[in-house]
């Protein structure tokens, strides 16, 4: 069983520490944090406490699953992207070589939402040859912006068709990483019962971003009600040169369940 209903807050030295890029070990106190995007949007570690619940990015409570928007009102007050060309789209599944102009990578990812309680993010999974994350600070998001050593930095853009971009420099990027799995995620889906069924133009592209030129993108043409997290695609090492994997493959695990999945330590 993942520790899904957890009570207790992470502390505010812990919070600290994840803001500062120096990691924590996951544990049953704090695992909570993964899920809950009122840390995320306030940086509070006491007021969900007191409420006894977690607000949406929106300030409001999740009704039921319909996997329409809620109302007007909520809908006004969400972003939605202009997808992009996506001129060089593979399809799921496919794997394609990535050819660079330097040793540096940018991947964009964009969504829609058809519910408006959705807050969506993607997440980094650093991992050796064996399928497990090099390290508990080898799993780059929201609340760790940044791998040990700064190879792969997250940031939030909310621009014109990109909401999130991972930047990645493989020319520092620690020699035991052989893949980097990004994971899209709702937050709090367990609990208010989010399922892909309420996303849509959910894409991944990588960008030469010398030339800011696409290399390889992948659009999710699939949305089911029975998942709430997509594995959206990896770049690795084959040969000694990166590639590009669309998967595109849903599975029924939140960002807790996926930590655990990838080896991230939780006690």
């Amino acid at each position: 069983m993942y520790p899904m209903n957890v009570t207790k807050p992470i502390g505010a030295e812990q919070l600290d520490n994840l803001n500062q890029k120096k990691g924590v070990v996951l544990n049953s106190d704090n695992v909570d944090i993964l899920n809950t995007s009122y840390y995320k949007k306030t940086g509070s570690t006491n007021a969900a406490a007191q409420s006894g619940s977690t607000q949406s990015s929106s300030g409001t409570a999740t009704s039921q699953n319909t996997g329409q928007a809620q109302s007007t009102g909520q809908n006004a007050n969400v972003r939605r992207i202009t997808l992009p060309a996506l001129n060089k789209r593979v399809s799921k599944g496919q794997k394609v070589s990535l050819t660079f102009s330097s040793n540096k990578i940018k991947v964009n990812f964009g969504w829609n939402v058809n519910n408006a309680t959705c807050d969506v993010d993607v997440s980094a999974f650093l991992l050796a040859g064996n399928g497990k994350v090099v390290g508990d600070d080898f799993f780059v998001f929201y609340g760790q912006e940044s791998s040990p050593e700064r190879s792969v930095l997250f940031k939030n853009v909310e621009e014109t068709n990109a909401l999130q971009v991972f930047d990645i420099d493989t020319s520092i990027l620690n020699p035991a990483v052989q893949k980097i799995v990004f994971v899209m995620t709702i937050n709090d889906a367990l609990e208010k019962a989010l399922n892909f069924g309420m996303l849509k133009d959910a894409y991944i592209q990588i960008v030469d971003p010398v030339t800011n030129t696409e290399v390889a993108s992948f659009l999710v043409e699939e949305y089911y009600n029975n998942i709430n997290s997509m594995m959206m695609g990896e770049v690795y090492l084959h040969n000694g040169a990166w590639k590009f994997n669309a998967i595109g493959n849903g599975v029924n695990k939140d960002l807790a369940g996926l930590c655990e999945f990838y080896g991230v330590q939780v006690e």
